[in-house]
């Protein structure tokens, strides 16, 4: 999946049926501790509940979601509003572009 692929805004937590964050390999890679070898996944921070995304397919089941240790929480999080960190700055870039969300006309 990639973070600005339209599927992320409608899909949900199985458990809350609420938003998800995509984390990318990247996220995911750390330092290997308490990732599982995960490429990608979906991470509900409210239920700090991961779920996988294989082959490009979120696995939304619950019993799919793996709990995280509160370690893994807090590193998750970092990576989770790194992310919209760069978002916020893509959004600033398209900023007065027309065609653009936000753009003036």
């Amino acid at each position: 999946m990639k973070p600005d692929d339209p599927l992320l805004r409608i899909l949900a937590c199985p458990l809350d049926k609420g938003p998800l964050h995509l984390l990318t390999a990247a996220a995911t890679a750390g330092d290997g501790a308490g990732d599982g070898g995960l490429e990608e996944a979906l991470y509900n921070p409210r239920l700090r509940r991961r779920y996988p995304v294989l082959d490009g397919i979120p696995q939304l089941l619950p019993s799919s979601g793996e709990q995280v240790s509160d370690e893994e929480h807090e590193r998750l999080l970092a990576r989770v509003s790194e992310g919209h960190m760069s978002d916020r700055h893509t959004s600033a870039d398209h900023a007065g572009h027309p065609g653009t969300p936000g753009a003036t006309p």
